[in-house]
């Protein structure tokens, strides 16, 4: 079942009610440290407006989406890992492995990540 805004764990860091390694903020999006990083560099982006999947997209939330790319674009500059590359992810709902039902973007990224997929 969704949560409501005010229950996610992404809406309290964003209105920084619980602490987090916050590296970018903005009107629109804030980015963090992920607590369990999977790689050297694991950092969450999330739209500062509650959208719980990507199935909840509207057209108003198109410039949203798009600040989470370029956010990304430049948090992987500043993370010194943009030129040997890294990986963005965005699941969605159960089977896409979505855990917390605010949407948000993974930049994953310091090592080699393998295949994306595997059997």
């Amino acid at each position: 079942m969704l949560t409501n805004y005010e229950e996610t764990i992404f809406s309290k860091i964003i209105r920084k009610e619980i602490p987090a390694a916050i590296v970018y903020q903005d009107e629109l999006v804030t980015a963090f440290r992920d607590i369990a990083p999977q790689a050297p560099t694991h950092i969450l982006i999330v739209p500062n407006k509650f959208i719980p999947t990507v199935n909840h997209l509207t057209t108003d939330d198109e410039i949203t989406m798009g600040r989470l790319f370029t956010v990304a674009a430049k948090i992987a500059k500043e993370e010194g890992i943009a030129e040997n590359g890294y990986r963005l992810i965005m699941n969605c709902n159960q089977h896409g492995g979505q855990e917390v039902f605010h949407i948000h973007l993974h930049l994953v990224g310091g090592e080699p990540l393998g295949k994306m997929l595997a059997k």
